[in-house]
């Protein structure tokens, strides 16, 4: 049974102000089911009637009664109103790559459905209840990874979603792709007819790189979560000194993330025999173990900054124009992705350094002369290589980041005959913030299974402290320590997934 198939599933309203990430990732991975209260239906109603108002009072409204973007200064014949919606969609589904994954799609299309029912978008309730419908109904339109610009709103993501409303494009559904009206009729849905400004109104909106957003952004809560751990078992394994995350110490630094890392980590820690004190072994450790509580707790600050811009992205009405509630129609530029571009761009930074310093803690680990221990891990130097290519995959997924961390916000092409001449990249730097995000895991996997080796060779099991030792039979679970050299991609990436699902 699916988990679209559950009986009893978690009610997300779409009221426009109250969605956050973790309702998002409820519905994204089918626990919960999605409907537009009462209130917020009233509120639609009285911005599609301001709509009809304008086109009965024979107002020039852009995108209603006018082409689009450069074509803007064209009248459209009130006949020709509806089969301008339609074309606005056939037009702009031009995405490109490979299929967005289904939670994405789900992401993107509960977004947006909570951004329309703000009630600043003109949209017919029944165009709206399709749109919930879909997400209730597990129909998940086919959409191609890249073609955004991330300006005039995800266009192209956005119009592959919304062409399924009106029985095009390609679905998903119950594990088939399916022409958008075959999938519609299955679900016992039927597809609508676009009226004025409506197609506009689907597809103007930052959903697919805030979509992308949310779920990179969990994620990356899990990550850096997962580093923290990682650098406990490594500091148990290197009998690490953990003066360095002293409370008092910090506090003459006070940035609160600082406290927030070496806090859990003093917690995590408690109990430990392996850990050591300044002096004891040794008077300092080398940066990526001394400075972890600053490394991680940068991270976690960005971390925090792309939390609060998103959560007030995924709350906001991002349609151009915009229908307010005096009755005006006004165009402004609400579609643009730059606070979304600028906060994805961060967060890759943040999660590439999680990786960044994992990789080096890695290094230490299985680098004899740094280590004190068996060369890379092995039970049998020389006749077996043990570790040591595994920290070749995270030098790579380093090095493959800090290229993915190039900001795609810095760039800009303009586009509508230079209407459009500045655009965000958003989408783009969303896809990256992912991807960086899922090489992280990996790396920090690596991290994790070297710091299980290495605490095997030295028996050091039982002076573990119960919190390290409690998440190390988790490792254990996927990955069993070394007796001899064996294949350990698959365990490595089934760690990697583990922590991206589960964290801590």
């Amino acid at each position: 049974m699916s988990n679209l198939d559950l009986v009893e599933l978690k009610l997300v309203e779409l009221d426009g102000f109250t969605l956050d990430r973790h309702k998002v990732e409820s519905v994204v991975y089918g626990k919960g089911r999605v409907a537009v209260p009462e209130e917020n239906l009233l509120r639609v109603r009285a911005s599609r009637n301001r709509v009809e108002k304008q086109i009965n009072d024979g107002k020039i409204v852009y995108g209603v009664n006018t082409g689009f973007g450069k074509l803007s200064d064209i009248e459209i014949a009130k006949d020709d109103i509806a089969k301008l919606q339609l074309n606005l969609l056939r037009a702009d589904a031009v995405g490109v790559g490979e299929p967005l994954p289904v939670p994405v799609v789900r992401a993107m299309m509960t977004l947006r459905a909570n951004s329309l029912a703000k009630g600043f978008s003109g949209i017919r309730e029944e165009t709206l209840q399709l749109l919930v419908d879909m997400i209730n109904e597990g129909v998940h339109p086919v959409v191609p990874c890249k073609g955004s610009v991330g300006a005039s709103g995800d266009l192209a993501p956005l119009s592959h979603v919304a062409i399924v409303l009106v029985g095009e494009g390609k679905a998903e559904y119950k594990g088939e792709i399916l022409p958008g009206a075959e999938a519609l009729k299955r679900a016992g849905l039927k597809p609508v007819a676009l009226e004025a400004k409506e197609g506009l109104a689907l597809i103007n909106g930052t959903q697919a790189m805030s979509g992308v957003g949310v779920l990179a952004l969990n994620e990356a809560e899990r990550v850096g979560m997962a580093a923290d751990m990682a650098a406990c078992l490594t500091m148990e394994a290197l009998n690490g000194v953990i003066s360095a995350f002293d409370s008092e110490l910090l506090a003459v630094r006070p940035h609160p993330e600082l406290e927030f890392v070496a806090s859990r980590m003093r917690k995590w820690l408690e109990g430990s025999r392996r850990i050591t004190r300044q002096g004891e072994i040794r008077i300092q450790d080398a940066y990526s173990i001394r400075c972890i509580p600053q490394v991680h707790g940068a991270s976690w600050q960005a971390f925090n900054y792309v939390d609060e811009r998103l959560k007030v992205e995924m709350n906001s009405a991002t349609d151009n124009p915009i229908v307010l509630e005096s009755g005006e129609i006004v165009s402004g530029g609400h579609f643009h992705g730059q606070p979304i571009a600028l906060s994805m761009d961060f967060l890759k930074v943040a999660a590439a350094e999680w990786a960044n310093i994992s990789e080096r803690r890695t290094e230490r680990l299985v680098n004899p002369q740094l280590s004190g221990l068996s060369p890379f891990l092995a039970t049998d130097p020389g006749l077996e290589c043990g570790l040591m290519v595994a920290q070749y995959a995270a030098a790579s997924l380093v090095s493959e980041n800090k290229v993915l961390a190039h900001p795609a916000s810095v760039d800009s092409i303009p586009t509508s005959a230079n209407q459009e001449d500045h655009v965000s990249m958003g989408t783009i730097a969303s896809r990256q913030a992912r991807e960086i995000i899922h090489n992280s895991a990996r790396v920090i996997a690596v991290e994790m299974i070297c710091a299980s080796q290495a605490i095997y060779l030295e028996g050091a099991e039982k002076e573990l402290a119960p919190a390290t030792r409690e998440y190390l039979e988790k490792i254990r679970d996927i990955c069993p320590p070394l007796e001899s050299d064996r294949a350990i991609s698959e365990q490595m990436e089934e760690l990697a997934q583990f922590i991206l699902r589960e964290g801590v």
